[in-house]
C-alpha cells in the first residue's frame, strides 16, 4: 500500500486572504512549498491536494481558471524536481446545492484512497480549517492543522522522520 500526504490548496499551498482566489494572478504560492512536497515526495509519500472550490457554483471562477492555478504550482514545482501527484477538489457550493465531496465530508479523500491503494494508518492531511480536520477523521487519517499561510516544511520534516522510525 502507498502512504500519502493530502494537502489543503488554500492556506496550505497558496495564501489565503479571506476572499476567493479566483485567478492565476492571486495564485501566490506560501513559502516552504516546493522544499516541503520535495521532502515528502523523496521519502516516498503520494502528494494529493483536496480542495473546496466553491467559487465556481457561485460563478467567481471556472474550472479552467483553477487548472490555470494548479499548472502554476507545476511549473513551480518543477524547479525542485518534484510534482503532486493528483488533484481533488469540490465545485459546489452550499448556498447553490448539497454534495459529497465538500469538506469536511470525505468523498474526496475516498476516492483518492481508492484509486491509489493508499494505507490510511500511514496517512496524513496538512489543513488549515476545522473542515479539513473532519474530513481527515472521517476517513480515519491523522489530521494536522495548521494556521493560514503558516511554512509546512518543519511539519513535512517531521512526518518524514516519524515514518523513517517506523
Amino acid at each position: 500500500m502507498n502512504k500519502a500526504v493530502f494537502l489543503d490548496r488554500d492556506g496550505v499551498i497558496n495564501k489565503e486572504t479571506g476572499q476567493y482566489t479566483t485567478c492565476v494572478e492571486d495564485f501566490i504560492i506560501n513559502e516552504g512549498i516546493g522544499e516541503s512536497i520535495k521532502l515528502l515526495k523523496d521519502s516516498g509519500f503520494l502528494v494529493i491536494i483536496i480542495s473546496n472550490q466553491g467559487g465556481i457554483a457561485k460563478s467567481l471562477y471556472s474550472h479552467e481558471d483553477v487548472l490555470e492555478m494548479h499548472l502554476k504550482l507545476c511549473e513551480y514545482l518543477y524547479i525542485y524536481n518534484t510534482a503532486i501527484d493528483d488533484f481533488y477538489y469540490c465545485p459546489h457550493h452550499p448556498d447553490i446545492g448539497l454534495c459529497l465531496c465538500r469538506k469536511p465530508d470525505s468523498l474526496l479523500l475516498e476516492k483518492a484512497i481508492s484509486r491509489y491503494n493508499i494505507s490510511i494508518e500511514d496517512s496524513y492531511f496538512i489543513g488549515d480549517s476545522e473542515r479539513d480536520m473532519e474530513a481527515a477523521k472521517k476517513v480515519g487519517i491523522k489530521g494536522i492543522k495548521i494556521n493560514p499561510n503558516e511554512n509546512i516544511y518543519n511539519i513535512c520534516k517531521n512526518i518524514c522522520n516519524q515514518n523513517n522510525r517506523e
